[in-house]
């Protein structure tokens, strides 16, 4: 594969994310679709997480000066252009032979922020090379599960360091893999040459001999299952902020912050892990609303079901520093590689400002819960 992204146009006729996604599976056989689009059982929460966008309504104001608008946000001692991550996904090359390498080009490129999946299909290091390239770029974080061989794990962490990531993006909704309907039926696998190049060298877990009453989940896998001390373990192995992805309750907002994390994300790991769990929209002002009441300042991002950029500037209602982009960026990427990308973050930064100056808010700091609350 180039270290270079192929040049690639944008297919005819797509003007928003939705067309994206109708585009891109023409583009990915059942296998990856299966994989990038499909939730945990019913998916009744992937679901949920783009229609709980929908139902917030935005009570715009008019006849506010507008002219000097601008997206830009501080997030962890960077000023970022606008309020768009890269969410971590992995296999990336599934969607498109440039995989990882051109999201990062393209997150570059747009001053997007990007977050790398532990499992990606290529190195962390050629990842980080590509985003560095560019001057103006957004934040470049690593995405970490922590793996059953702590000495494996502190290795990664040395690599992230040095490549150049600059915070420590724990999941921690994800101690088990979900039911997912969509992909046993598909009988999914990873094809032939794509697999989480960052772990290999990680020797098998041990295996536990299990008697016939137990359990091959409780007793087998979730003996390594992290908990708030493997939070505090992280943080002393580490010189880079570590935030903490897949919080949806208050009460483990606030445990988050009383452990000195620089941020959490709010997430319910795009409907992919437990169904029927509240969607995005509904969880994040519960969360801010607590950390706001308990007088703990720190950021609070999102992911899950945005598709607009009125989906953005409610995310920043209702307290929101940034918000992350999932499925979509796959989806552009499919559909053009690099470009594709690219035009995805291009379109909701527009639709953003577009929002933005509809609602008379020139700064994202004038995007408050009265845009969605007239009471």
């Amino acid at each position: 594969m180039s270290q270079v992204p192929a040049l690639q146009a944008v297919p005819d006729g797509i003007i928003n994310l939705a067309d994206h996604e109708i585009q891109a599976r023409q583009r990915l056989d059942d296998n990856a679709w299966a994989y990038f689009s499909g939730g945990a059982a019913d998916e009744h929460s992937l679901a949920a997480n783009r229609s709980a966008w929908d139902a917030l309504t935005l009570w715009p104001r008019v006849l506010r000066p507008l002219a000097g608008g601008n997206t830009r946000l501080q997030l962890l001692g960077r000023e970022l252009a606008c309020p768009l991550l890269v969410a971590p996904m992995a296999f990336q090359q599934m969607a498109h032979a440039d995989a990882e390498l051109a999201t990062a080009y393209a997150a570059a490129a747009l001053g997007a922020g990007m977050v790398l999946s532990t499992q990606a299909s290529l190195p962390l290091e050629t990842v980080a090379k590509a985003a560095q390239l560019t001057p103006t770029r957004g934040p470049l974080w690593f995405q970490l599960y922590l793996q059953h061989d702590r000495g494996f794990t502190r290795q990664l962490i040395e690599r992230a360091e040095a490549a150049g990531y600059e915070a420590l993006v724990l999941t921690v909704d994800a101690p088990a893999s979900g039911v997912r309907d969509r992909e046993r039926r598909a009988r999914f696998s990873l094809p032939a040459g794509i697999s989480a190049v960052n772990l290999q060298g990680l020797a098998p877990s041990p295996a536990v001999r299990l008697a016939p009453d137990q359990s091959a989940l409780f007793d087998g896998l979730l003996q390594h299952a992290p908990t708030w001390d493997d939070v505090a373990w992280l943080q002393q192995q580490t010189r880079l902020p570590v935030l903490l992805k897949g919080v949806l309750h208050p009460a483990d907002a606030l445990q988050a912050a009383r452990s000195g994390v620089a941020g959490i994300i709010v997430s319910n790991h795009g409907g992919r892990t437990l169904d029927t769990v509240p969607a995005t929209a509904t969880a994040l002002p519960r969360v801010t609303k607590a950390l706001r009441n308990s007088g703990h300042a720190l950021p609070v991002l999102a992911d899950g079901g945005i598709r607009r950029g009125t989906d953005v500037l409610k995310a920043i209602a209702l307290g929101a520093t940034a918000v992350l982009i999932g499925r979509p960026i796959i989806w552009g990427l499919a559909n053009a590689g690099a470009a594709g990308v690219a035009h995805v973050l291009r379109l909701l930064r527009d639709e953003l400002e577009v929002a933005m100056a509809l609602t008379g808010c020139a700064t994202l700091a004038q995007a408050t819960v009265e845009l969605l609350d007239t009471e």
